[in-house]
C-alpha cells in the first residue's frame, strides 16, 4: 500500500490562551475549565511526538481573544501547488465567535510565502471550516452541514480545479469531518458511519476500499479518528483494541499521546494540528474548472 504523502508538515497554535468561554459544540461547558499547565505539556508532548517521527510542526501564536485558536486545524486548507508554490484557503468559521483567528493566521501564512484566499469572510459568503476536507484517493472528501456550507463545496471545486466529494454530516457531537474520518494510506481509512446521513456514509464507505469503522460510541468517548498519520505511525489520544489489532494488522504502529484537557473544548489530536502539505497533482488530481459530487 502507497503511504500518505502529506501529514509531514504541520501547522500548529500553542495553548497559551486556551479555555471554555462559551459553547459552540456538545463538549463545551464553561463550568468544567482545562488546567493550563496540563494542557501545555500534553501539546508540548504532541508536538515533540510529531517532531521525533519525522514531521515539521510550524508555531503559530495564540490570541489572547481567540481561544479556540489552539484548534489549527480549522485555521485554513493549505497546499502546495504543481509549481511548488503554497497556498491557503482561509477558514470562514460559522460561529463568530472563532473569526478574529484568521485575523491573525492568514497574515501569518503570508508572511511565510503562501498566498491567501476565502470562498467567504466577516460572516458573509459561504462558510468553510477546513477540518471538514481531506484529501483521499485523489478527491477533497468534504463534510457539510454543522459547519462548512453546501456552496463552499463548488467554491473550493473551482478555485482548486479539483473533485470535491460532498458528505452530509448530521450528528451534533461530530460536527466535523475529522471527528469521523482519518485516512491511513491510499486505501485506508479510520470511519464512524454514524456522523452522516444514511446517502454520505453508503458513499464513505464505498470510497474506502478498506475501511476501519468506528461506532458512534468510540468516536464520541475516545476521539480515534481525530487522529494524525505520519509515514506508518498513527498518532492517537487513545485507541479500542480492536482498533489497535486492526492497525497494528495492517502494518502500522500506533502512538497514544494523552490530550485529554484539549477534549473539553471539542477536539483532539488531529484538530491541534494542520497538515499544510497537500499537493495539487500528487495527492489531489487536478479536474479542469472543478467538480462537485454529492451521495444521491
Amino acid at each position: 500500500m502507497e503511504q500518505l504523502q502529506w501529514g509531514r508538515r504541520y501547522v500548529a497554535v500553542e495553548p497559551a490562551h486556551f479555555r471554555v468561554d462559551y459553547v459552540i459544540n456538545p463538549f463545551m461547558d464553561p463550568a468544567v475549565q482545562p488546567d493550563p499547565e496540563r494542557a501545555m505539556a500534553q501539546w508540548r508532548t504532541m508536538v515533540a511526538t510529531l517532531e521525533r517521527l519525522g514531521a515539521t510542526v510550524d508555531v503559530l501564536p495564540q490570541r489572547p481573544d481567540a481561544p479556540d485558536m489552539v484548534y489549527a486545524m480549522n485555521l485554513g486548507l493549505g497546499l502546495v501547488r504543481e509549481d511548488g508554490s503554497r497556498h491557503v484557503v482561509m477558514s470562514h468559521m460559522r460561529y463568530a465567535e472563532r473569526r478574529m483567528e484568521t485575523l491573525s493566521a492568514a497574515p501569518w501564512f503570508a508572511a511565510g510565502g503562501a498566498t491567501t484566499s476565502y470562498v467567504g469572510r466577516d460572516g458573509v459568503g459561504a462558510h468553510l471550516e477546513a477540518g471538514d476536507a481531506f484529501a483521499f484517493r485523489g478527491d477533497l472528501v468534504v463534510g457539510y452541514g454543522p459547519r462548512t456550507e453546501e456552496l463552499a463545496l463548488k467554491h473550493l471545486a473551482t478555485e482548486l480545479g479539483v473533485r470535491v466529494r460532498g458528505l452530509r454530516i448530521t450528528h451534533p457531537g461530530m460536527y466535523h469531518l475529522d471527528l469521523a474520518f482519518c485516512p491511513l494510506d491510499d486505501r485506508r481509512a479510520l470511519v464512524c458511519p454514524a456522523a452522516l446521513d444514511d446517502a454520505s456514509a453508503a458513499a464513505l464507505l464505498d470510497l474506502v476500499p478498506e475501511p476501519l469503522v468506528l461506532t458512534e460510541e468510540e468516536a464520541l468517548t475516545t476521539f480515534c479518528a481525530n487522529s494524525v498519520v505520519v509515514g506508518r505511525t498513527v498518532v492517537m489520544p487513545a485507541c479500542p483494541d480492536h482498533v489497535r489489532a486492526q492497525l497494528e494488522a495492517w502494518g502500522f504502529e500506533v502512538v497514544v499521546v494523552d490530550v485529554s484537557e484539549f477534549h473539553k473544548g471539542g477536539g483532539s489530536i488531529r484538530c491541534l494540528t494542520n497538515p499544510v502539505d497537500l499537493t495539487l497533482g500528487r495527492d489531489l488530481a487536478v479536474v479542469p474548472g472543478g467538480e462537485v459530487l454529492l451521495p444521491a
